[in-house]
C-alpha cells in the first residue's frame, strides 16, 4: 500500500526505503507524516523479527519520533537499529534520511510475542 521496499537486512538491523507518491502528500504537498511513521514502524518491526527470529512474533508497545524537516520529493531510507535486545522487549531507534540529511529520528520498544 504504502510502496515500502526492503533494501537490506541484517541482524537487529533493518533498511527500507519509502518513495515520495502523490497519494502519499500531505496538504501542503509534503511527505505525510502518518507515512513516515509507518514506514520507521516497518523498519523497526523488521529489525525485532530479525533479532528473535522470523517465527516469533513482536508488536509496537511504544513508539516516539521526532520530524526534523519536511520532504517535497524523491526517497527517504529508513535504518532501525535494536538497541537493546531482551527476552521480553526490545528497544529500537531508527534515523529517516534523504541522502545525507535526517529527516526523522525515531526510539520504541517492542514485545516479543
Amino acid at each position: 500500500m504504502l510502496g515500502c521496499r526492503l533494501h537490506s537486512l541484517e541482524t537487529g538491523v533493518a533498511q527500507v526505503a519509502l518513495a515520495l507518491e502523490p497519494e502519499l502528500r500531505n496538504r501542503g504537498g509534503k511527505l505525510h507524516g502518518g507515512a513516515l511513521f509507518s514506514l520507521v514502524d516497518i523498519a523497526m518491526g523488521l529489525a525485532c523479527s530479525s533479532t528473535h527470529g522470523f517465527d516469533q512474533q513482536s508488536a509496537t508497545i511504544e513508539c516516539k519520533i521526532n520530524y526534523i524537516r519536511a520532504v517535497s520529493d524523491g526517497e527517504v531510507m529508513c535504518t532501525a537499529r535494536v538497541i537493546h535486545p531482551g527476552r521480553r522487549t526490545l528497544v529500537v531507534e531508527a534515523d529517516v534520511m534523504q541522502g545525507d540529511k535526517l529527516v526523522a529520528k525515531a526510539q520504541g520498544t517492542f514485545a516479543v510475542l
